[in-house]
């Protein structure tokens, strides 16, 4: 027998990573066997979609499945497991455990982090075959007996095929078998290795007749589910729906992204459903014949919809004419966010069984547009699976991108000539109509004050100060004793004393609430629909809600506010009353900047006074160096930190970049920095900035500079080149098929040092970059050493001109620390002056 486990998904899995992330896989262990998943990069909520079959010599052995956080540097961090009997699974109801979410348990009770996450599951029995081959070889009269009991011909069909077709695997297997030498010696003591003894087959009928059924049960289940239609199974998913994440993109690369004029359902419909006639077309622009659409299936086991797409792709300069099979499965289908898994299968291409090629199609709602219109976008991409360990991966990795790329630039033109693209005009007078309808809700002093005076303390002290007062107004004036004199009437016992104490306390809470409603109404959103001055990079913000934000008053709520800063300005938000679900559809806009932004700072706050220092109820960073402009324009950001994570906050903005100058902010960055170099810089060719751009991933207004030639020196040199742009500093080495690619921003170098020519470095100077605290973790796989206080240095040796290399960083260095230390004190004073926390702790703080 063997035991298949399902390994779909995880969710809600401890950050392990610094940058609140993780890199997890799982490892499958049954006695010696063991098997593990791929690794997902960079996510909280993986998904792997990978199945192993484990053979089961003994029921009571225990499967343990573990989920560890790989790390390239340290040992891999242990995340969280869980242990299931086999017996377990064999005693269950059709030897089958359903798809469940089983909670992971750490390592040992003494654990700090009880809340390891969960894993989906699927596990089941499934018949050996040697079971299968031995039935068959027995005699038809073992199997026929436990059969009879079908309904029909039609129904014993199906596990007769099924039992050949096993038969005809364990044959293959035995052949591979025997050229081992185990198989050969086997081979010597039995003259016919293709039987196994009658006794094994008569003990086992009665289990196989039993898997028989199960399979003509599970047949006739998805013939049911084949006549649903495609519009009827969306709905089954829709309806299956629980708020499940988006999948992210595939660490592959994106092959296409892309707005359409059109909502997502109908762009998932005119890609997936069978009456489509695009495939056909498709397969017509790309040489494909005998092409063979599936029809869309319910899984009861995983709640997805499945089909399989079967080709003979067309022959290559390289590769001849072979078969292809693809494996589509729902991921989700809510009614406005799509996503399908592909996984390609080519078995007869040279090493095809050692990978899958894996294609993620994201279809969500895009930006509605100025006619009014609904839009679409679609994003695809791509990863290698490989089920084998191979020397050729990087050779098979590089063919299968430049491929997946001829192949869907053929896709987007054939796409673009059937659904209408969006156009980039829409989406720049888009911005208007957005704005232009977010109005901020208005906020009526009394209604506020009615909401944030409604509470016990305020009504109490109000009923007592009254109740005094009556009291005052029929109590006769009482005689002068112990220490009282005229005009000073003391308690005269214990009780009065209380009382009066209790009225002080009380007295005092209310003051300071009046003065804290008093100092937020004095602020009410001063940067809010505040108009950019100058000329440049204009950064517009939208601050729509907040979503579960973290309560930390007594009442239960909080008065959140936010605020927003780059490049050392900053805009603050209105404060908003008793709130964890706040609205504030305010605009803030931030004054023209020379360079575009490398990165906008939010953080949310919680208001107790003007005296008091605020509590941090969240942070994000928004990088526009490694997001596209255009993928801002709506979206909603999860905050970090501890009272952020627990709760799951989140901010919904908007954000729009323009660039007033036109086209030429190159040349205007080249002139100042040429009076730097004191050298004439060259601008590079369109075709050499996309390259710069694709390679590393990017937006389209970042231009490069210049590279060098030069060596990392990590453990060992690692040849590669130097990429300079206005915003980033880049790293690229492909060493037979081993890349090393990584960047970090010139705002978060905090030193540049030389060190003079040694031995070691093979007589050459090295540039030693040292990176601020905390900063730059994304590239601290190419960084040599990081201190205590979690500052990254970077090694660069062997450079061709050292003198011209050196002389070009320390320039871009020096622009940038100029432009930073200037913002920097403004932020101080802006933070000082403007901000409701600008006291002097508030200050030392920044």
């Amino acid at each position: 027998m063997k035991l298949v486990v399902q390994v779909m998904g995880a969710r809600d899995l401890p950050a392990m990573d610094l940058n609140g992330l993780s890199d997890p896989y799982v490892k499958v262990q049954l006695g010696k066997q063991k098997f593990r998943t791929k690794v997902v990069k960079k996510t909280l909520n993986p998904y792997w979609g990978e199945e192993f079959a484990l053979r089961v010599e003994d029921l009571n052995e225990e499967l343990l499945i573990s989920v560890l956080d790989e790390d390239k540097y340290f040992n891999d961090d242990f995340v969280g497991c869980v242990k299931l009997p086999v017996s377990q699974v064999f005693d269950a109801g059709n030897k089958s455990l359903e798809t469940a979410w089983y909670p992971l348990q750490p390592k040992s009770k003494k654990s700090k982090n009880k809340d390891c996450g969960e894993i989906l599951l699927t596990i089941h029995f499934s018949v050996n075959n040697s079971f299968a081959d031995s039935a068959s070889d027995g005699g038809d009269i073992g199997f026929e007996s436990p059969s009879r009991s079908f309904s029909g011909p039609s129904e014993s069909a199906s596990p007769v095929r099924a039992r050949q077709e096993e038969t005809a695997t364990f044959k293959e297997e035995k052949l591979c078998a025997q050229k081992t030498l185990a198989g050969r010696i086997a081979q010597m003591f039995n003259k016919n290795p293709d039987t196994v003894p009658a006794s094994s087959s008569r003990v086992d009928l009665t289990e196989l007749a039993e898997t028989a059924k199960s399979e003509v049960y599970e047949s006739s289940s998805e013939d049911q589910s084949s006549s649903a239609t495609f519009e009827e199974l969306m709905r089954t998913m829709q309806s299956r729906d629980q708020a499940s994440e988006t999948p992210s993109n595939l660490p592959g690369g994106v092959l296409l992204d892309q707005l359409y004029v059109t909502p997502p359902q109908d762009i998932n419909t005119f890609l997936f459903s069978p009456d489509s006639g695009f495939p056909k077309s498709l397969a017509e622009v790309h040489g494909t014949t005998e092409l063979e659409v599936g029809l869309w299936k319910l899984d009861n086991s995983s709640e997805s919809v499945k089909r399989v797409v079967t080709y003979i792709k067309a022959a290559t300069k390289l590769i001849k004419a072979c078969k292809g099979t693809e494996d589509q499965v729902y991921l989700k289908a809510d009614g406005k966010v799509f996503a399908v898994l592909s996984s390609v299968s080519t078995p007869d291409v040279p090493y095809g069984r050692t990978f899958r090629t894996e294609l993620l199609y994201c279809i969500s709602p895009g930006p509605e547009l100025p006619s009014g219109e609904q839009s679409s976008r679609l994003v695809i991409s791509w990863r290698m699976n490989f089920l084998q360990s191979t020397m050729m991966k990087g050779m098979i990795e590089n063919g299968a991108r430049q491929g997946l790329k001829d192949s869907f630039d053929q896709f987007a033109t054939l796409l673009s000539q059937n659904v209408k693209p969006v156009d980039s005009k829409d989406l720049g007078s888009n911005k208007d109509q957005v704005l232009a309808s977010l109005q901020a809700e208005p906020q009526s002093d009394w209604k506020l004050a009615v909401q944030y005076f409604g509470n016990f303390t305020v009504v109490s002290t109000v009923f007592i100060g009254l109740y005094m007062l009556v009291h005052i107004w029929l109590a006769t004036p009482s005689t002068i004793q112990g220490l009282e004199f005229v005009g000073l009437d003391l308690p005269d016992s214990i009780g009065e004393f209380i009382v009066c104490g209790v009225l002080v306390l009380q007295g005092e809470r209310v003051l300071g609430l009046i003065s804290r409603f008093m100092q937020a109404r004095a602020q009410k959103g001063s940067d809010h629909g505040v108009k950019a001055q100058g000329d440049g990079w204009l950064l517009t913000v939208a601050l729509i809600e907040g979503s579960n934000i973290a309560a930390v008053d007594s009442s239960g709520f909080s008065d959140p506010y936010v605020v927003f800063t780059c490049n050392g300005k900053t805009r603050t938000s209105s404060i908003k009353f008793q709130k964890c679900d706040p609205t504030w559809n305010e605009i803030f806009e931030f004054d023209a900047m020379d360079e575009p932004p490398s990165v906008l700072d939010v953080e949310i706050y919680d208001f107790d006074g003007p005296f008091d220092e605020a509590i941090s109820l969240g942070h994000a960073e928004i990088n526009f160096v490694k997001t596209n402009i255009s993928d801002l324009a709506d979206l909603w950001v999860p905050l970090r930190g501890k009272l952020a994570q627990a709760c799951q906050s989140k901010l919904h903005l908007r954000i729009f970049l323009n660039n007033t100058r036109g086209g030429n902010v190159a040349n205007h960055f080249l002139t100042k920095m040429e009076k730097e170099v004191g050298k004439k810089i060259t601008v590079r060719s369109p075709q050499t900035n996309s390259a710069f751009q694709k390679l590393f991933g990017l937006p389209p207004e970042e231009f490069l500079i210049n590279d060098f030639t030069c060596h990392l020196k990590r453990k060992m040199p690692l040849q590669g080149r130097l990429f300079l742009s206005a915003r980033i500093i880049g790293f690229h080495a492909n060493l037979f098929g081993h890349k090393t690619k990584f960047f970090f921003l010139w705002e978060d170098i905090e030193e540049i040092q030389v060190v003079p020519p040694s031995l070691s470095s093979m007589g050459s100077p090295i540039v030693v970059m040292t990176l601020r605290p905390g900063r730059g973790m994304d590239a601290r796989h190419g960084a040599k050493t990081q201190d205590g206080e979690g500052r990254l240095k970077f090694h660069f040796q062997s450079f061709v001109s050292f003198n011209v290399a050196h002389r070009q960083i320390s320039s871009l260095s020096y622009l940038v620390e100029v432009n930073w230390t200037v913002e920097l004190w403004r932020k101080l004073v802006v933070l000082t002056i403007l901000t409701p926390h600008g006291n002097q702790r508030r200050v030392m703080c920044v």
